[in-house]
């Protein structure tokens, strides 16, 4: 199918759309930043600015059937909180849109597990129970977890009115073998880790999630977390747990080892995704 990913030239829109294009799809590209080294069409342009966008998408989505939204900015650290929701905001909905006037049938969105208020709160969230899973209630505290809720609604509403289906994939921490240690490994035996939930996905791993949305068949707006299966730490999980949350929070008995605290359950059923690869699986000479 014809596949237009916005943001492919960023970290994790180049993995989602190099996996679509090894998949088949036929992918156009669309980010702010060029990209020289894509084999299929590339677009230049801000999607926070409403004309700019709409002289991209211009042709661009003529006989799209899916649209990868994973253009935005990934994080609030270093920016104004005025802009991130600005520029986040402007581009979902200016992907929808096109999506809409587009007939595209489906819509994926790389969504964030920051919807919980993981991991830039001000006061650590306590979960209701672990693994985390779909039924844990929206609690966003800072810019950046607002817009991925906010751009989750907006999706929900163009569903409703039956523009397209979609998918939001809630990611944690995106990583690769080149940035893991230099990024994680500093941070992994801090307190504040507690904050990320000790969670990452790999990149590619990403990829391969996207290319599972596209072949999802239901109806409706399907939000699913993806997570690695372990976790980023040295620490046992029931450790982690104890020492960070004590015995306040209920635990699955299913919890073992080195296991994920968000659930990939959801993610299975509905896309038959699976992580693939762990930390453990970089190779030695990538440690800094």
């Amino acid at each position: 199918m014809k596949v237009v990913v916005t943001g492919a030239a960023g970290f994790l829109g180049r993995h989602v759309a190099d996996a679509c294009a090894a998949a088949g799809h036929r992918v156009t590209g669309i980010d702010l930043a060029p990209r020289p080294d894509a084999d299929w069409p590339m677009l230049t342009a801000d999607l926070s600015d409403p004309a700019a966008a709409a002289r991209a998408f211009d042709g661009a989505f003529d006989g799209a059937e899916a649209v990868c939204h994973c253009a935005a900015i990934p994080r609030p650290t270093g920016r104004a909180a005025s802009e991130v929701f600005r520029v986040n905001m402007a581009s979902i909905h200016a992907a929808t849109e096109a999506a809409r006037n587009a007939g595209a049938r489906l819509f994926v969105q790389a969504s964030s597990f920051s919807v919980l208020g993981y991991p830039f709160a001000r006061t650590l969230p306590r979960p209701r129970r672990l693994p985390i899973d779909e039924s844990h209630p929206a609690a966003p505290q800072d810019i950046y977890g607002t817009t991925k809720w906010l751009a989750e609604e907006l999706i929900d509403a163009a569903v409703r009115a039956g523009d397209f289906r979609a998918v939001s994939l809630r990611m944690p921490w995106i990583q690769t073998a080149a940035t893991f240690h230099a990024q994680v490994g500093p941070r992994r035996g801090t307190a504040a880790a507690a904050a990320d939930l000790w969670a990452y996905l790999d990149a590619t791993d990403a990829g391969r999630a996207f290319v599972a949305a596209l072949d999802w068949a239901g109806e409706g707006h399907l939000r699913c977390y993806l997570s690695a299966a372990d976790t980023y730490s040295e620490t046992p999980t029931a450790e982690l747990i104890a020492r960070t949350f004590g015995d306040t929070v209920p635990v699955d008995p299913a919890l073992s080892g080195h296991d994920s605290l968000i659930s990939g359950a959801r993610a299975r059923a509905e896309l038959g995704f699976r992580p693939l690869v762990g930390w453990r699986d970089y190779p030695a000479g990538e440690r800094p």
